[in-house]
């Protein structure tokens, strides 16, 4: 099937060329590929029907709402996709955050899948364990493959297969009001630019709590969502820089049995027990923390998005409107962006968020020319003025070169110091680990949901402590891998 699959890398590229030529002299700058003329039904290529006229077909897409208004513009992006190619037709069924992953579940399950579907970088493994995906490798072009950076497009990897294109990049960090930064000393710019140990961090953190007359502490020093869809976010996101970067080694050995999982579970149960974080911090979910950032109950938030700077800027001017429509008894704040501490001594590794969009087959094995109609929607999807719009929105730089060179619809306020933090911890994002086998995956995200998560919130309420919880999981690590498939340390 390889074989034919190249047969239509020509088609592609000739499409693409034709296409560069066109959108030359107009103003559509949404892809490489990209024109506002119907030339793209004549690139010279038959889809075997022995004429000129290529095959009609349909490509299906189940995405939800990526940026405020990333949904409102679908009937645009089908009618723009169609002129693009005027034989192919790209319809989009919107879902919400909420039950993406559940309709997205159904309809493989049922064995008829979107074409496309928007997930994040880590549910490969998952649907590669169902022989859902499609690669495609052969598909797409070189000069597809250049249009986007080399590091999040790897995300899309699994082993030699390219079974999907990404969309943004972004890094999971925290966030501080600046107002309440400064009044606890803390020299926040230095901090972006140059990180902070756990140490530096926990004095900091204590810095900010603040107690009224009675002791009853009116503001935090750190608040991090750890209840619903959050539940594993904080241990993973801190582990990155606790010298635990990946669930396995270069050795493809399970290192949370690693000395440095216990010390960073430690640390967790420090910052509630010396009063930085609230002690019912098992209980507040992704809602609850930013409510608690607006309303001056903690100086520093998490999990924090470069987004979450526009987000309390809309916020501030519905206070200076007066209008009723900011948060209860909110303030204004400045949102400022921070990296994560460094624990262990180890260094800082940023959680490299990378979103987009995968190829999916059911019952019925797609047919070659279909798997490149497919690439074709991707790349139109993740690319061009699309994607700038929607990394506009999400205050993220774009991951490729279409997309920097198009427009955006609006033009946003940024803080110049958000600016270069977020660039400073982009820089030392890491590639894709695509070395993992998938059945190693599976086991550490059973472990994760089975024994992790629950023992992660029992440790939160402080039910257990942190040997309790770091003996529960390498027991279980010990069981799935054997003991020389985890880190002895």
């Amino acid at each position: 099937m390889k074989k034919g699959l190249r047969r239509f890398t020509l088609l592609l590229t000739v499409m693409m060329l034709v296409s560069l030529l066109a959108a030359c002299g107009g103003s559509n700058n949404n892809s490489p590929g990209s024109t506002n003329s119907d030339s793209s039904a004549n690139t010279g290529g038959s889809s075997g029907n022995g004429g000129g006229e290529l095959e009609k077909d349909t490509i299906t897409a189940l995405l939800p709402p990526v940026s405020a208004n990333y949904q409102a513009r679908f009937s645009d992006m089908e009618k723009e996709f169609n002129e693009l190619y005027p034989h192919l037709t790209l319809k989009i069924e919107p879902a919400s955050w909420e039950d993406m992953t559940q309709k997205l579940d159904t309809q493989v399950n049922a064995g008829s899948p979107p074409d496309i579907a928007w997930v994040g970088s880590t549910a490969i493994s998952k649907y590669a364990a169902l022989d859902v995906l499609v690669d495609l490798s052969d598909v797409l072009t070189d000069e597809v493959i250049a249009d986007y950076d080399p590091i999040p497009l790897q995300y899309f990897q699994l082993g030699d297969g390219q079974y999907g294109l990404p969309a943004y990049m972004a890094i999971h960090s925290i966030g501080g009001n600046r107002q309440f930064l400064e009044e606890a000393g803390i020299d926040w710019r230095s901090v972006q630019q140059n990180g902070w140990t756990y140490e530096e961090f926990r004095e900091a953190i204590k810095a900010g709590v603040v107690k009224d007359a009675s002791g009853e502490t009116t503001r935090y020093g750190f608040v991090f969502a750890t209840a619903g869809v959050t539940s594993k976010d904080y241990l993973s996101i801190m582990a990155k820089s606790a010298g635990l970067p990946e669930y396995f080694d270069e050795n493809l050995k399970f290192t949370y049995t690693s000395k440095n999982f216990l010390g960073l579970l430690e640390a967790i149960r420090e910052m509630i027990d010396d009063g930085s974080m609230p002690k019912e911090l098992s209980s507040i979910d992704a809602g609850k923390r930013w409510n608690m950032f607006l309303t001056g109950q903690t100086m520093i938030t998490g999990k924090g998005l470069a987004s979450f700077e526009n987000s309390a800027r809309l916020n501030n001017e519905k206070i200076q409107a007066n209008d009723g429509s900011a948060v209860a008894d909110s303030i204004e704040a400045e949102y400022i962006a921070l990296p994560v501490p460094t624990f262990n001594g180890a260094d800082y590794v940023p959680t490299t968020v990378v979103d987009g969009y995968i190829a999916l087959r059911g019952k019925k094995e797609p047919t070659e020319q279909h798997i490149h109609n497919i690439a074709l929607a991707m790349h139109y999807l993740s690319s061009g003025s699309i994607a700038a719009n929607y990394s506009n929105e999400l205050f993220l730089s774009p991951i490729t070169e279409s997309a920097r060179n198009a427009e955006v619809l609006e033009e946003y306020p940024r803080n110049e110091d958000n600016l270069k933090a977020d660039q400073a911890m982009m820089d030392k994002a890491v590639a894709a680990r695509t070395d993992i086998p998938t059945e190693l995956a599976a086991e550490a995200i059973k472990i994760e949901t089975e024994v992790i998560v629950p023992k992660l919130q029992a440790l939160l309420a402080d039910e257990i402590t942190p040997q309790e919880m770091y003996d529960a999981v390498k027991a279980a690590a010990v069981k799935s891998f054997g003991e020389d498939g985890v880190v002895v340390d």
